[in-house]
């Protein structure tokens, strides 16, 4: 038996504060398009049963749009079981009563294909500490367990606590609520998993995004499944070496090498350059991929040597910060830039 695992499609998410309006509208359309392409891959590949662990909306109270959107998906793929767990972003709400829509409370349930058995509870406050001793699961069974939270060490509504979840049976423990893919071994049976969400939504959420395939024989084993269309990277270049804008947009060019993607692209490192140059690289790379933010990180370069043989202030205080043994290279650089900048009253000259 093959299913699917995945999490976090926060559909109806604000995105305006990050992106303008125009990539903001095509982002809220990519979280719906990868919920509907990853439907189409499980049909493709024969898998009828989809775990939803957590926040499928982004709030209690979603919008009219986004929620018929979500049940007229399940409604219309009666094929495919789908096992919605909420999480902490979608926590109230009715939900309607669909044959392929198998939902969990605050009180453990399970849901049996053959010898495959899905059990989940939705965490609360009342539950928290309860639902570690209430879990009980047939050992001679594949035993596939449904959480969403922050893997810890306590016991309240927002964490799972894997060392309270030892020796409970569990082959596969499908979590939701971390955006990112990554695995969580907890015993010599057991193996928690975030599947992480479907397509980022911000510069924090980066990296590759997709789902999970579970594949259930003598043994359970998973794959993830990269699967976002636009992916987002931050990326830091490095203009130190750089002399002219030309030089620092030809490497950033260099860096950009997917047309679908989101950039953040960071530049750091020193600079003699006498204008900002983030506004101009952002402006000549925007034809290159799906987005691009320029943020420019680096620090001036500056010239010491014109301070050293000054008998001002400003040059004792270069030669006293320079000859101190108390900073690094970098530290001292960074001391004297804030430092002739409060001294002098002004930016400091290359």
């Amino acid at each position: 038996m093959k299913l699917i695992h995945a999490a976090d499609l926060h559909l109806g998410s604000r995105l305006s504060s990050t992106f303008p309006k125009e990539i903001a509208d095509k982002r809220k359309a990519a979280l719906r398009n990868s919920f509907l392409d990853m439907i189409h891959y499980a049909k493709r590949e024969g898998i009828s049963v989809i775990l939803l662990s957590g926040d499928v909306f982004d709030s209690d109270h979603p919008s009219q749009k986004d929620r018929d959107f979500f049940y007229d998906a399940v409604r219309g793929n009666p094929d495919v079981d789908f096992l919605y767990l909420r999480g902490n972003h979608d926590t109230e709400g009715d939900r309607p009563e669909l044959e392929n829509l198998k939902t969990f409370s605050g009180e453990w349930s399970s849901y049996r294909y053959g010898d495959v058995v899905i059990s989940g509870i939705e965490i609360t406050r009342d539950n928290a500490v309860s639902l570690y001793t209430s879990l009980s699961l047939d050992s001679a069974k594949k035993n596939i367990v449904m959480l969403h939270g922050q893997v810890g060490s306590g016991t309240d509504a927002d964490t799972v606590n894997l060392l309270k979840l030892r020796d409970k049976s569990i082959d596969y423990l499908a979590l939701g609520h971390i955006h990112s893919y990554g695995v969580h071994e907890f015993d010599k049976r057991g193996v928690a998993v975030y599947s992480g969400c479907l397509e980022g939504r911000g510069f924090d959420e980066t990296g590759e995004k997709g789902f999970v395939v579970v594949e259930v024989t003598d043994t359970v084993k998973h794959t993830f499944i990269p699967f976002s269309k636009s992916p987002i990277y931050l990326v830091k270049l490095d203009i130190s070496a750089a002399a002219t804008l030309y030089e620092v947009t030809e490497a950033a060019k260099k860096m950009i090498r997917d047309r679908n993607a989101i950039y953040r692209l960071e530049l750091v490192g020193s600079t003699a350059l006498a204008d900002d140059p983030a506004g101009d690289v952002q402006n000549m790379l925007e034809d290159d991929c799906a987005f691009i933010s320029v943020k420019n990180r680096s620090k001036k370069k500056i010239d010491f040597t014109r301070y050293l043989g000054e008998s001002s202030l400003c040059g004792e205080f270069v030669r006293t910060v320079l000859g101190s043994g108390d900073y690094t290279d970098e530290e001292k650089t960074d001391i004297i830039l804030y430092g002739l900048k409060a001294l002098e009253g002004r930016e400091v000259l290359e």
